[in-house]
């Protein structure tokens, strides 16, 4: 089970990334994790775009999806024809959330999204995605977000998507290879509560669930990465390292 960091960008696209954009791959499965504003274009350097077999999203806020729209238009317009659906695992408004995106109207040549991809619900629990076992819950963030636990193999990789303070991340992360996690914030008085993580928050997560490794994401261009690194590393003493695109990820020995 590969983990390639496609974007990481906290929020919106900085100089250097694409919003959020994962790619896992294992046994030649193809998962595209969250398919943030900017992150259809470098996903092309690591992936063919109908080589994709599903597309999970954690939830619906612009950084994490909005790219389903111009992914859409790639399956609907692709020289060999209209490319199959593949299944998109999302929060159940994902369909009329991405057309209002595309402005799919009946007097709009643009098809609903919902006949170019599969969409399924997600809800707390496991699933099935490929060859992936796939443990989610719901996040603290004020729009329904999930958090996953994806395993292969004998090992597993978490994905915080974006939340505050959650019990449910650190359940998530219970004694997994990695823990890929937000970092949005840097400790500062003020800062609003239920809505992200600081990047010591964060260690204080992996630290509880006994993480093998510690991956911060969802960088905030305008944070100090050395701050980020030095606040994770006060609250966690195994190996901590910043999301970078293009990073690859093996999980294991």
């Amino acid at each position: 089970m590969d983990l390639t960091i496609v974007g990481c960008s906290g929020s919106f696209p900085g100089p250097e990334s694409a919003a959020s954009c994962y790619l896992i791959e294992a046994d030649g499965f193809r998962l595209v994790v969250d398919l943030g504003n900017g992150a259809l274009g470098p996903l092309q350097r690591y992936a063919a775009l109908d080589r994709i077999d599903a597309v999970c999203i954690s939830h619906l806020h612009a950084d994490h999806c909005l790219d389903m729209c111009g992914y859409q238009v790639f399956r609907a317009y692709h020289p060999v024809g209209q490319l199959p659906p593949i299944p998109v695992y999302a929060p159940a408004a994902a369909p009329a959330r991405l057309n209002r995106a595309i402005a799919a109207e009946s007097t709009s040549p643009m098809a609903s999204i919902a006949d170019r991809f599969d969409f399924v619900t997600l809800t707390p629990g496991t699933i099935e995605i490929g060859p992936l076992r796939v443990t989610l819950d719901r996040m603290n963030h004020p729009v329904e977000t999930y958090g996953f636990r994806f395993e292969h193999n004998g090992h597993a990789i978490a994905y915080s998507a974006d939340t505050g303070l959650s019990e449910p991340l650190v359940r998530l992360a219970r004694g997994a290879d990695v823990l890929l996690c937000e970092a949005s914030y840097v400790e500062a008085e003020g800062l609003p509560p239920d809505l992200h993580l600081t990047a010591r928050q964060a260690g204080e997560h992996a630290a509880r669930a006994e993480a093998g490794e510690l991956i911060l994401t969802h960088l905030v261009p305008w944070n100090s990465a050395e701050t980020a690194l030095a606040q994770a590393a006060s609250a966690y003493a195994g190996a901590i390292s910043l999301a970078e695109p293009g990073m690859v990820v093996k999980p294991g020995p």
